[in-house]
């Protein structure tokens, strides 16, 4: 399979992913009845697998790798943070109010993982003056 296809496949399965989050997440806020599909349960982890296939795939393909590049790393440790917040927003908030906080959160973190992918820069995201 060539470049091309494979980061086809790896954005679509991260807007996918992305969607299926939002959606789950705004359901889950609502305690809607729609989190029990059926598809809503199976799909997510399908995306995600493949996600997660397509990024190993590439970073092989490239010769990159989370311990000798950092903007590897950062996008690594920011899918785990990613991940913690999203499970925290659907699972485990206690509350309302936690939930709305891990998904804001989650939010930010999944744009700073695109900065990261983007630019190939860890530190996308900087508050020190010029």
């Amino acid at each position: 399979m060539s470049y091309a296809a494979l980061k086809m496949i790896h954005v679509t399965s991260v807007v996918i992913s992305y969607l299926l989050f939002s959606l789950r997440s705004i359901w889950k806020m609502r305690e809607s009845s729609a989190l029990q599909q059926r598809w809503v349960k199976i799909t997510p982890h399908v995306v995600d697998t493949i996600l997660l296939t397509s990024a190993i795939v590439l970073a092989t393909r490239i010769h990159q790798d989370p311990i000798h590049d950092s903007w590897l790393s950062a996008k690594v440790i920011g899918l785990l943070v990613y991940i913690g917040l999203g499970m925290m927003a659907l699972k485990f908030g206690k509350t309302r109010k936690a939930r709305i906080y891990a998904w804001i959160a989650a939010q930010l973190t999944f744009l700073y993982i695109v900065l990261v992918a983007v630019t190939k820069n860890p530190a996308v995201v900087s508050f020190a003056s010029p």
